[in-house]
């Protein structure tokens, strides 16, 4: 008979329609590779992606130029849209107003604690989750460690929760799996709470990323 692999009772969190943690089926996510500015090319590849069973689907807002096509994304995509923001809080706030269900975000990249806060409160002025990514690649090489990933992983999310915002969901990534394995059991461990995205980051070819992410993705979803 089939059996259930064993899953954390993390805390729900909505994005759009689509539930993550609390006991729902693991999400699928994947990316874009359009320009965001290409409207119907970014479209078209995301109706593509939801067909192969994708449950929501991130799209970067590289600039403010973009705003216009990432709303219209927003609008006639057939499932909940993901902004990946890197360094301007100002296209994570028009993100949210473009009808980003969630935000994906590393806080060490946006700035000062008021430019994260004021991310934060947009976010949560719309209902729109943020998904807290840290990765290996951005912090400094003597920072690259499991124990510093989980350090910078635990401040993060502290802040986010003193400020009232819970609809978190957060990512550790490294490009070792060994190291992505060992970040990811701790956080599982110190934050047994926080619905978790896992991956692997820089992973290399398709061949090698593909081999990586089975690995990696697999010994965790197996664990729970």
């Amino acid at each position: 008979m089939p059996t259930s692999l064993p899953r954390e009772l993390t805390r729900p969190v909505m994005v759009g329609s689509v539930q993550i943690g609390g006991g729902a089926p693991v999400v699928v996510q994947s990316m874009t590779c359009t320009p965001t500015s290409d409207t119907e090319a970014t479209l078209n590849q995301i109706r593509a992606l939801a067909d192969l069973g994708c449950d929501v689907l991130r799209v970067t807002l590289p600039n403010r130029a973009a705003i216009d096509s990432f709303k219209a994304i927003c609008d006639a995509s057939p499932v909940p849209i993901i902004a990946d923001i890197h360094f301007d809080y100002r296209l994570a706030i028009a993100a949210v107003d473009a009808g980003a269900a969630k935000l994906r975000i590393n806080p060490g990249n946006i700035g000062s604690w008021e430019k994260v806060d004021a991310v934060i409160d947009a976010a949560g002025a719309a209902g729109a989750a943020i998904r807290i990514g840290v990765n290996a690649g951005s912090l400094e090489d003597d920072l690259t460690q499991p124990e510093k990933l989980v350090a910078s992983s635990l401040r993060f999310v502290e802040h986010f929760e003193a400020r009232g915002f819970k609809d978190i969901v957060l990512s550790a990534k490294a490009h070792s799996v060994p190291t992505t394995i060992e970040t990811y059991r701790a956080l599982s461990r110190e934050l047994p709470h926080i619905p978790l995205h896992i991956g692997v980051t820089e992973a290399g070819t398709v061949q090698q990323g593909t081999i990586k992410s089975a690995v990696g993705l697999g010994v965790l979803l197996a664990e729970g």
